[in-house]
Formats: C-alpha cells, structure tokens, sequence
C-alpha cells in the first residue's frame, strides 16, 4: 500500500492522477557524475538486491530525484535513489536511511525511452503544465519524484511514474 489514489483526470494525451503518498522509511544512494544515475542504481542494486526487495517492489517501491540538479555553469549534477524499507532498518556506510513525509502528488507514466508524449524532460513538463491549469498549486517544499515500476529492467524498457508535490487547491 503506502499510497492512495485520490483521483484521474486526462488533459489532452497525457493522464494525470492526484496521489497522496503515506510517510516512510527509505534507504538513501546518491551519486554527482555527468550521468550520475547508473552509479546511484549501482550503490542501489548491491545493497537491496541480496535482501530481496526487488522481488517485492509494493513494499519496497524505489524513488529518485536529482540532487543537487542540472546546471548551466557545471557538466555534472547529482541523482538519489530511494528505497521504502521496514522500520528498523538503520543507516551503516554510505547507505543512510531517513524518514520521508510523503504528500500529495500529480503523477503520470512515461517509459524512459520512446514515450509517445516525448522525452522525459518534455513529459515532467506537461505534467508541470496540467498542475498550473489544474485546482492544485506546485508545492516546492519538497522536490518532485521518479518511482521506477519495474527496477532491474533493460535501460531501454524502463517505465517511470513521475510525482510532481502539489497543494491542494479550490474548485476547478
């Protein structure tokens, strides 16, 4: 569970839905590279996947987020990965754990190659966009999420649900 739907609305081709996610407990890695993502999955993978937590992706769904992100004046940038765990579980070398608030979310779907909505950057920014012309207002408190939903895929077959934080908002 940790997650509940609260409702769907589809603006031109791309579905949008409004999700509160539960607070939890997540395992952190994060590298800063040029394409830091596949040293992050790397530190990710070694440490989860001997533990079996791939095998059960509903418990323990896996979150990223640039950190710090992409800028003009430097050719590398940062990415984290997150992992829900159970409650217990402590941080030990590179691997920090922390608690996550959670929050309501505008979230859609997009596969990491070959999106009929386009890139992933041009998919965060209709979903940016579905927010400005929804109730809801951007809440950036909090920075926004990729959720993989199927960790371990070939980098070409990879889908992604992104989470855009937004506040909820008056009527429409």
């Amino acid at each position: 569970m940790g997650a509940e739907e609260t409702g769907v609305r589809d603006m031109s081709e791309l579905s949008v839905r409004t999700v509160r996610l539960d607070p939890m407990t997540v395992a952190t890695f994060r590298a800063v590279a040029e394409n830091p993502e596949p040293a992050a999955w790397s530190m990710l993978q070694a440490w989860a996947e001997p533990q079996g937590m791939f095998d059960d992706v509903s418990s323990h769904p896996v979150y990223g987020f640039n950190n710090p992100g992409p800028s003009p004046d430097r050719s590398d940038y940062g990415y984290e990965f997150w992992i829900k765990v159970s409650d217990g579980v402590e941080s030990s070398g590179d691997v920090q754990v922390r608690d996550f608030e959670g929050g309501l979310y505008a979230v859609t779907t997009c596969a990491l190659a070959g999106d009929p909505n386009g890139t992933v950057p041009e998919v965060w920014l209709q979903l940016l966009h579905w927010v400005q012309e929804s109730k809801h207002e951007w809440r950036r408190t909090t920075h926004e999420l990729e959720k993989l939903v199927n960790p371990g895929a070939e980098e070409k077959d990879i889908i992604l649900e992104l989470y855009l934080p937004i506040e909820p908002g008056g009527p429409t």
